[in-house]
């Protein structure tokens, strides 16, 4: 495995491992009339947490990589969410559960210390148009009824 670029971050690891996990060995254990709902979606939210982190990371500037951080964050807490109701609706089995569950919480755990690091360092902070804003202009639009 190439351990530069985004493959080389531990979260980034964690959080593949934790999709492969969910793809190979959680939903081959739902009923079939589950997959285009609650297999899809776990898979999808799954898929995001690496997916955010790998796109964060090849950003220039540590503020869009937070950013991305902070998605990854989300769709963690939506795949949790997705697991857990695998799990109340008797599709997982309570050691899988545990075992997925303490991964997203150490994934958790990195992705908060990885975006303090990332906020710490202010990587590409003084990159061209790091700190710039595009925001449109405000139009008033005139509505008449003379037409």
């Amino acid at each position: 495995m190439n351990e530069k670029g985004f493959e080389g971050l531990k979260v980034w690891q964690k959080a593949h491992a934790l999709m492969i996990d969910i793809h190979k060995k959680l939903t081959p254990l739902f009923p079939k009339d589950e997959r285009f709902d609650l297999i899809s979606q776990i898979r999808s939210s799954s898929k995001s947490v690496p997916a955010n982190i790998a796109e964060g990371h090849g950003r220039y500037y540590y503020g869009d990589n937070v950013r991305f951080c902070y998605n990854a964050r989300g769709s963690l807490d939506e795949t949790v969410n997705h697991l857990r109701a695998a799990f109340d609706l008797d599709y997982c089995p309570k050691d899988l559960y545990e075992d997925l569950r303490a991964q997203a919480d150490e994934i958790r755990k990195m992705l908060n210390g990885y975006i303090d690091w990332l906020k710490e360092k202010k990587i590409g902070e003084k990159e061209p148009g790091a700190n710039v804003a595009v925001r449109e202009v405000r139009v008033e639009y005139i509505i008449s009824d003379n037409l």
